[in-house]
């Protein structure tokens, strides 16, 4: 993959991990007796869905300039951003179990890569 499709690609996963904790964010912005104005006002699930929307489409112009079996792998990376920008950003706690399956995924990813 060249560096403009290998880029676009990473952003796509970036914007699938952010679209998450835009959920993250909607899911606990709505109360327990929740009425259906709650859930379709909801701006973080409105802006979570157009993140999700836009990146989908993109993801599928990566699709079609790029093989699967090797734009697919970089989808692993959200397996570590996500888990980092809840750590970040909602202060969730980073276990020892996910960082060695993250370090694990990232070596699938770089022998995936190297098939190239």
């Amino acid at each position: 993959m060249n560096f403009l499709l290998s880029t676009v690609t990473v952003l796509c996963v970036v914007g699938i991990s952010l679209g998450q904790m835009l959920f993250k964010k909607a899911a606990t912005a709505i109360p327990a007796a929740a009425t259906w104005q709650n859930w379709v006002l909801n701006p973080w699930l409105i802006v979570a869905l157009a993140l999700y929307g836009i990146t989908t489409l993109v993801w599928i112009w990566v699709l079609r300039h790029a093989p699967l079996h090797l734009a697919y792998p970089f989808m692993g990376l959200a397996f570590l951003i996500v888990p980092g920008l809840g750590w970040l950003f909602l202060g969730e706690p980073i276990q020892l179990p996910t960082v060695i399956g993250g370090a694990l995924i990232l070596a699938g990813i770089a022998v995936a890569a190297q098939a190239a």
